[in-house]
């Protein structure tokens, strides 16, 4: 496969630098001690590099100051595990030494909202040990300011599923995944958006800024957190997407998604409108997908950024293949990562692009 950056159309391709790095379990692996975390420009060409020594899960953020955040893989070493801030010359500033699973949010005051797991058994679920989601808020001095854990809130997930589709979570929970039976990959907050102004006159409270987006990537559900009464409020997803990462809500009030097609065998990014899934089921406002079905498929890892010219930035993980599509579907940039180390994964987590004036914090300091 041709690497690199493959299609660049400057006219309408949002400008800005993609950061990204592969995954690693532990970059001591590779010849020289250390893992990568790369900001590039449109070209592709690398402004700017991070170095670590610790396993990476490969979802890194710039923050304004040109500091970066970035976090271990799920599987690491649970003495090294956690989330480091770096300097732009890669020294480790600050250290929350945790189990961070997948995803986690940065607020301007320092505090940290983190999706980690916890290992335990919990009879509702089965018997023996369960795999279990397990959200929490640090503030800057690491003091533990809120917690969630999923498998409270098993009920409330029933409730809110049609029949046909608790039987899918279930059947999973059961006999599919019995020990990793949420698998969340996600912790996204709700901004402000046009679906929260439409329905708050009426009492809903659902998605109101600062709520809370999840994916049980094992059910096949995605679904919202009342941030104020920690209750699951809304859910949907079996029988529609499969295996699917990063759901967010967009300032529109619609959530995009990738939605893997682990099991039906294609991929696709899709904008649902969480109002007209209750009402008809589709609820599907945008889709991208390759004319080829096996042309675009990453069934594990990925995700998708909604750019400020109503482009959509698209990770396709397990290809280490990222791309940038119209509202039309048309390919205005494509890079395949050419900046392969021993010794690492492969894949691409995540990636996200940043402004020119948002990184002039970094490029002030290097």
């Amino acid at each position: 496969m041709e690497t690199g950056v493959i299609t660049h159309d400057r006219e309408r391709a949002w400008p800005g630098y993609t950061l990204y790095c592969e995954s690693w379990e532990d970059p001591r692996r590779s010849p020289d001690g250390k893992g990568e975390i790369l900001l590039i420009d449109m070209d592709g060409q690398t402004v700017h590099r991070w170095y670590v020594e610790t396993a990476l899960q490969s979802f890194c953020r710039l923050l304004p100051d040109g500091d970066l955040l970035y976090p271990t893989r799920d599987r690491s070493d649970i003495m090294r595990a956690g989330v480091r801030r770096l300097d732009p010359q890669s020294n480790v500033l600050w250290w929350y030494h945790c189990r961070v699973d997948h995803d986690y949010q940065v607020f301007d005051d320092g505090r940290l909202l983190l999706h980690t797991i916890r290992d335990h058994m919990w009879p509702q679920l089965g018997r023996g040990l369960k795999r279990c989601p397990y959200m929490v808020e640090i503030d800057a001095d690491q003091e533990l300011l809120w917690e969630w854990h999923g498998e409270h809130h098993l009920e409330e997930l029933e409730a809110l599923l049609p029949p046909d589709a608790w039987d899918h979570v279930w059947t999973r929970i059961k006999e599919e995944f019995v020990f990793d039976w949420a698998h969340n990959n996600t912790l996204q907050i709700i901004p402000d958006n046009a679906t929260w102004e439409r329905t708050q006159a009426d009492g809903d409270e659902r998605f109101r800024p600062g709520n809370i987006v999840f994916s049980y990537r094992s059910l096949d559900v995605i679904g919202v957190i009342d941030r104020s009464s920690s209750e699951i409020v809304w859910a949907w997803g079996p029988g529609v997407i499969d295996g699917q990462h990063k759901p967010h809500m967009l300032p529109s009030g619609s959530i995009l998604l990738f939605d893997n097609g682990t099991m039906r065998g294609f991929s696709r990014v899709i904008e649902v409108d969480p109002l007209a899934v209750e009402d008809d089921g589709d609820g599907i406002v945008w889709e991208y997908r390759d004319e080829d079905p096996g042309a675009f498929f990453s069934p594990y890892i990925s995700g998708g950024q909604r750019l400020a010219n109503g482009d959509t930035l698209i990770c396709e993980g397990n290809k280490a293949h990222l791309f940038e599509v119209t509202r039309e579907g048309e390919t205005v940039w494509d890079f395949v990562n050419p900046h392969r180390k021993e010794g690492a994964l492969g894949s691409i987590y995540r990636c996200l692009r940043y402004s020119p004036e948002y990184c002039q914090g970094l490029f002030d300091r290097i």
